[in-house]
């Protein structure tokens, strides 16, 4: 889901052109605008080539690239130079060309386009021109950028030639307008070569700078600039399993802004202006309806809410300056479809007339926030917009971009770590603090009846249990279909498997109030009995784990940093209604553990009783990041981790008496797992 575009310049060494992805023949597509021609601006001084060692091989080798970004009082824009020698066939596709821009912050100028072969130069741009697209390439996707892309492709390119680009695009945020925020970054691994990396700036423009110590090569401090250069530079790679915040590597980022709580003074103004209502504004009498249906302000919010998130459509909309512009309430409510920027402008509007107090929010909603506490104030680090409302003393989140079932709620529903409250005081970046979920993000009930006889097929119901944004996944794609499409589906896919001889009925709904997805397939399949005589096993769904990885890191690899596992909480419960014609007693089960082994709890216990043998397998982030010395003990009690499946047995010469205290199981088909999953995990974390 994208709702901000990244402010971020890379120095891309893998892939050194951008190769275009635009039709052979783009004349139905192609726009009057053209790009311009002429020299390199004043403030740019073009590194001097590396030559190429006679034992160069692989794709390509990168005789220069230069990167250099500029801010004056207009703004800031981009200069890319290079010029690369091509020494492999696939090489030969850095010369499909694509330079992509705004048209709202310019026009880009490009300064060559040259074939260096031996000694010959041939200025590819004397007969061949940049053709000017609108490439619209995210419309699936609901996207609407504006963004123009000029393509040409490099003809009569060789194996050996030596390819020459320039040209400075204009880069500034036409609604930002001098005020700048960004990176440049030099990727971990590139290919060989020279890498020039730059800032600078005119008189009364320096902004805030700062570069990470991780290049290998000398930073250059100026009056005006900042300049990294590199030759060949070595392989950066994060420390194994550690933190996503240690992906922030080779950067330099520039900032304007003071600090996060001059972000949020200077965001809150555009949506506080897009909230704003004209006097006969149609939202005006929605506010109205609303207040008159409904007394408590939280379901007064989640009215309003629920109007914005299935009266207005979603098309991300990036057109003249809409990248962080919002467009206003009125104007999103007569077209009926917008961004998160006026959805959630719209939604502002009408809690504002309800008289509910409510903030946007910027969020990063890739996972990607890690680390934004040591990151200079950049709004491009934000890719979405939501609204943060006040509500009897609590702060509900209420997102205009997700399906009516995601309500008004104590918590987001993804995982932030950063996120920054847009105010008129301005304020400072919030930390989300994180903590073990509560209950399964993922439960899976399977229930085996196998009463028929141990030979017979058994009845089988499978319940699928998911919350969070996988529950949102699937509510969308499962509340579109009619109960008979949806049953054919799973007929159709399931039915003769190793599972299902017959799909008899599936049924989905979603629990609002458990924030759940619950998906039931119920039908008759076959029971994959281990067979020893008159002995019968089962290798119980859902009942193992696969051991953990070691936790350990290469000696050349930062050996401080923590480890990390991206947080899970997920439980399996399986019960075996016994046949009818055996003993209970000659019934038994494997191994029952409880331990915690690099911040994870791994649970499973068994019971038999009331003609049923039962399962639960729990497994829950306690510690997302664990120490080295941690992860070291772990190490040496990995070989102890026990990794089986979980077996039902049957053998009639042998019973199984059940050793005093051990938990109660519930089955499938008792209880209220929806509700209440405690089951799930030792008593001790219940």
């Amino acid at each position: 889901m994208r709702h901000f575009k990244t402010i971020l310049l890379a120095a891309a060494g893998a892939a050194v052109a951008l190769p275009a992805a635009a039709q052979d023949n783009p004349s139905s597509a192609q726009t009057q605008q053209q790009v311009a021609k002429g020299p390199p601006p004043a403030w740019v001084t073009p590194s001097e080539p590396l030559p190429v060692p006679p034992d160069a091989s692989g794709l390509a080798f990168v005789r220069l690239q230069d990167t250099v970004l500029h801010l004056d009082a207009h703004g800031q824009s981009t200069y890319v130079g290079q010029r690369v020698k091509l020494l492999h066939t696939q090489a030969l596709q850095l010369g499909n060309l694509a330079i992509a821009w705004n048209p709202a912050s310019g026009t880009p100028t490009i300064h060559a386009v040259k074939v260096h072969r031996g000694s010959e130069t041939i200025d590819v741009l004397a007969k061949t021109a940049f053709e000017v697209l609108r490439r619209e390439d995210q419309l699936e996707q609901a996207m609407l950028s504006g963004t123009l892309t000029a393509v040409l492709k490099v003809p009569d390119l060789r194996v050996g030639d030596e390819l020459e680009v320039a040209y400075t695009l204009p880069s500034s945020d036409p609604t930002l307008k001098n005020q700048n925020a960004g990176i440049l970054l030099l990727p971990g691994t590139t290919l060989p070569g020279r890498y020039h990396l730059g800032v600078s700036w005119e008189e009364g423009e320096e902004p805030r700078i700062n570069a990470t110590n991780d290049f290998g090569a000398e930073v250059v401090r100026s009056a005006h600039a900042i300049e990294i250069s590199a030759d060949n530079p070595a392989a950066l790679v994060p420390p194994k399993d550690a933190p996503p915040r240690y992906n922030w590597q080779r950067l330099i980022e520039y900032s304007d802004f003071v600090g996060w709580n001059a972000v949020s003074q200077r965001f809150v103004g555009l949506f506080t202006d897009a909230a704003k209502l004209a006097p006969d504004s149609p939202l005006k009498q929605e506010a109205a309806r609303i207040a008159a249906q409904q007394t408590d302000p939280l379901a007064r919010a989640q009215e309003a809410l629920a109007l914005v998130q299935q009266q207005v459509r979603y098309i991300y909309i990036g057109l003249d300056g809409g990248n962080f512009l919002p467009a206003s309430a009125d104007q999103t409510w007569q077209r009926r479809y917008g961004d998160c920027k006026a959805k959630t402008a719209l939604l502002l509007a009408l809690l504002g007339e309800l008289g509910i107090a409510a903030e946007p929010v910027l969020v990063q909603n890739s996972g990607a926030d890690d680390g934004f506490d040591a990151r200079l104030p950049n709004p491009g680090l934000f890719n979405h917009v939501l609204v943060r409302a006040t509500i009897g003393g609590k702060k509900y989140w209420l997102d205009g971009t997700l399906p009516v079932v995601a309500t008004a709620s104590l918590a987001p529903d993804f995982p932030y770590r950063w996120v920054l409250p847009l105010t008129a005081r301005g304020s400072a970046l919030e930390k989300i603090a994180w903590v073990p979920a509560k209950k399964p993000e993922e439960l899976n009930l399977y229930e085996i009846d196998a009463r028929d006889g141990i030979d017979a097929p058994a009845r089988i119901v499978t319940t699928s249990i998911k919350r969070g944004p996988d529950a949102l996944v699937q509510y969308a794609q499962f509340s579109a279909l009619t109960a008979d499409q949806l049953l054919q589906a799973f007929r159709n896919n399931l039915t003769g498997d190793s599972s299902w001889d017959s799909i008899d009925s599936v049924t989905y709904r979603f629990d609002r109030d458990e924030r759940a997805s619950v998906l039931e397939i119920a039908g008759i399949g076959p029971v994959d009995w281990d067979v020893d005589g008159a002995e019968r096993s089962l290798a119980l769904p859902g009942g193992g784990f696969s051991p953990p990885g070691r936790h350990q890191r290469a000696a050349d690899q930062d050996q401080t940093a923590p480890f990390y596992d991206s947080p899970s909480f997920t439980c399996y419960v399986t019960t075996l209604r016994l046949p009818k014609n055996t003993n209970p007693e000659n019934w038994r089960f494997n191994s029952m553990f409880d331990t915690s082994m690099y911040g994870h709890v791994y649970y499973r216990a068994f019971d038999r009783r009331d003609g049923s043998l039962r399962l639960v397998r729990g497994s829950r982030t306690e510690r997302p990041e664990i120490d080295p010395a941690l992860a070291e003990r772990d190490n040496a009690r990995l070989a102890r981790f026990d990794n089986s499946m979980a077996w039902a047995m049957y053998d009639p010469d042998q019973t199984m008496t059940l050793p005093p205290g051990l938990p109660k199981v519930a089955a499938t088909y008792e209880g209220d797992w929806l509700h209440s999953s405690e089951a799930c995990l030792p008593k001790d974390l219940r």
